[in-house]
Formats: C-alpha cells, structure tokens, sequence
C-alpha cells in the first residue's frame, strides 16, 4: 500500500498549503470587512500565518487528542474492556505495525467508530458503546482491521490534519461575522466610505464574501479527500481478518442504524467508519461531497471475495462491482494470496445486554466511577469520583458498601 502511503503524503502537503492560503485569506478579510487599509489588512494576513504555523505544529503533536476530546473518548486498559483490547493486539500483529495504538471508548449509543494519529507509531483507536453493543466478536475484528488498514496506510494523519485546520477556518469566519453583526461598525464604515472611495467599498464587500465563503471552501477542500480511502481500508481489514464477511455483516448492520450520533462536529464527520447520523437523516443517502462512499457497494465488493482475502482478490471484486481498478499496479505485483478462514464458534457468543454491559462498564471506569460491592447483598454499585466520599450504603438493600474494587 506505498503507493497509498505516499498519495496521502502529497494530500497532507497540499492540504496544509491550500488551509494556510484560506487562513491568511481570512486574516486579511476580517480588518478588511472594517474598513481598515491595506496595512491593516496586511497585518492581519500576518497574524493569520502565524495562527496556521502554530496550527500545523498542534497537529503534528497533539491533533489526535483534539480529536479524541471532540468526540468525548475515554482512554481504557486491558482489564476494562478484554476482548476489544485483544482483538486492536491482534490486527496490530497481522498489519505489522510498530506500536500497538492506544485504545478509547466514547459513550454514544450510535455504532460507529474512528482512528486518529501523527503516524503508525502513534495513532489510537477509538468505538462507540453503541458498536461494542451490536456487533459479536467477528464484526468487531472487521471494524477493528478497517481502522488498523486507516493507520497502516497512513489516512489518520491526512483526516487529522484537514480537521483541525478546518476547525480552525470555521471558528474565524465565526468570529468575524459576529463581530460585525453585534458591532454594525463594518456597514456603517461601508457605507462612509464608499462614498469617498468606491475601492474600499469593493474591497469590504469582497471581504465579507470572503468570511462566508471560506468556510464552504475549506469543507469543500475537506471532502474532496479520496473515499478511494474507505476501499483501500476495508481491502486491508479483509486481509488482516482474513473473513470479510465480518466487515460486510458489520457495515450492513451499521447502514441500518437511525440512531444520530452525539459528537455532531463537521470536522470529525470524514473518520468515522461510516457517516454519522444527525436528527432526520438517512446513512444511506449519498452525495457527491460525501466524505464516504456507499454502503452497499462497500458490503457488495466485500461478499464477493471468493477468490481468497488479499489485495488481488478485493481488487477483482471492485471491478466487478464498480467496474475499475482500487489497487495500485505495484502493490498487486506485491501482494501475496491470502486464504479466507471460517466464522468464529458461536459458543462463547455474549448477548447484546451483556455487551452494552461490558462497553458500559469499561467507558465508566476511564471515567473515574469506582466499583463497590455492597456487604449484605453483594450488588455491584458504580460511584462517581465526585461522590466517592458520600455514597455509603447500597441503594437497594440499604447495606453497607466496601471499597473501591
């Protein structure tokens, strides 16, 4: 997948090139609006370069977290959630990556989930409680592979990166038309002004075209992303499970949702594994500046693997369906045959109470809440931090509660 790997790289150089051009764009718009001259326009376009310059340095060390704490992500341990923490072990194994990514929760009953980070060798992978609910232990291996093939391929560093630089366009415009709605000082300058100098007229009224626009420029930007990704990453989680039908039965359980998610920010929208749902809107309908591809054709290219579960064989069966080629020449001519393996044994399948219960639980304990076991009738209580010190007794037998688990 190199040849996806560097794609991306020139994609994240152009990305910050053209965000850079729209923020100092923006910079130099905002003074402009009110009437001030070119030199005030020129120093705001300075301060603006200096924003994306300290910008770029936050994403490239802590744009990940941003993320994580836009979607209200807690980070869990290997006690807290067991099979989820084995399952992101092993496709760290069969992706071969250099460090295993850090593992995070967010407590959404909407099933999606995400990756995010600098690079291979630090990233994170972050499911909803809602996922960990629906789906049994081999569409979760699938959903895991997705987002471990988004790491491999290095997507997360591309999404990461048009995020925070979107985030940032968004809140400026934001900033700027309020002003001038509260303040009414960019109109009424316009219009003195303009009658002394039809230029400045000219170059307020681009300005305010400018604060509107930029935001539709840099979402437009944003989407223009590849969803060649999404192909590329479920090819790749195919290949680590060796059982696409775990990502297809996953996908098709994900298209039938209609819960919206909570985490509503335009600027997440492109690194959830499918599109999240807001109040009213379908996951299947498609645009043209969707931030991914259809559904059904994701889970149709998937089912028809029946030639093994490499790259050559996903390959074969996008054209099938869509009638071209997703994988690179060179990474064919480099890819090895891959056997496809069986469903897992349904003995040990858990229900989806005990799953909700589980995804619950873990979520709870990264959030501080300390387990306690009442001495009379051994109910397990979960106590906020902030109410470790008055919750005492059990709130069904009125018994005594023990310490902290």
């Amino acid at each position: 997948m190199w040849e996806q790997i560097r794609s991306n790289r020139r994609r994240s150089a152009f990305i910050v090139t053209a965000m850079g051009v729209l923020l100092v764009a923006m910079g130099m718009a905002i003074p402009g609006a009110f009437g001030a001259g070119m030199d005030g326009m020129l120093m705001g376009g300075g301060l603006s370069l200096g924003l994306w310059l300290i910008l770029w340095m936050v994403t490239v060390n802590q744009g990940d977290d941003i993320m994580l704490r836009i979607a209200g992500a807690r980070q869990i341990e290997k006690s807290d959630h067991p099979i989820l923490f084995n399952i992101v072990e092993e496709m760290t194994i069969a992706a071969q990556l250099p460090n295993m990514p850090r593992v995070f929760i967010v407590d959404d009953p909407s099933p999606n989930a995400f990756a995010a980070g600098r690079d291979p060798t630090k990233a994170t992978v972050a499911v909803t409680t809602g996922l960990l609910r629906i789906l049994d232990r081999d569409e979760l291996q699938g959903v895991i592979a997705h987002e471990i093939g988004h790491i491999k391929n290095q997507d997360v560093k591309l999404i990461t990166t048009a995020g925070v630089m979107v985030g940032a366009i968004v809140i400026l415009a934001e900033l700027g038309l309020r002003a001038m709605w509260y303040s009414g000082g960019g109109m009424r300058r316009s219009r003195t002004s303009s009658d002394r100098d039809g230029g400045q007229a000219v170059i307020m009224i681009v300005a305010i075209l400018l604060m509107v626009l930029a935001p539709i420029l840099a979402q437009l930007i944003y989407f223009a992303l590849s969803r060649k990704r999404e192909y590329l990453a479920d090819a790749s989680g195919a290949m680590y499970t060796r059982y696409p039908e775990g990502l297809a039965s996953a996908l098709e359980k994900l298209s039938g949702t209609t819960q919206p998610l909570t985490d509503e920010s335009r600027v997440t929208t492109p690194m959830y594994i499918v599109r999240p749902l807001k109040a009213g809107q379908s996951i299947k309908a498609t645009s043209a500046f969707s931030t991914h591809p259809p559904i059904a054709d994701r889970v149709r290219i998937l089912r028809s693997m029946d030639g093994g579960a490499g790259l050559a064989a996903y390959d074969a069966a996008y054209q099938q369906v869509r009638g071209r080629r997703v994988v690179g020449l060179h990474a064919l001519e480099e890819s090895q045959p891959v056997a496809l393996r069986g469903a897992a044994d349904s003995a040990g399948m858990r229900s989806a109470v005990e799953r909700h219960r589980e995804a619950s639980d873990a979520f709870l304990t990264a959030s501080g809440y300390g387990v306690r076991a009442c001495t009379e009738c051994s109910a397990k209580v979960k106590v906020p931090p902030s109410l470790a010190d008055r919750v005492t007794q059990c709130p069904r037998c009125n018994g005594a509660l023990g310490p902290p688990d």
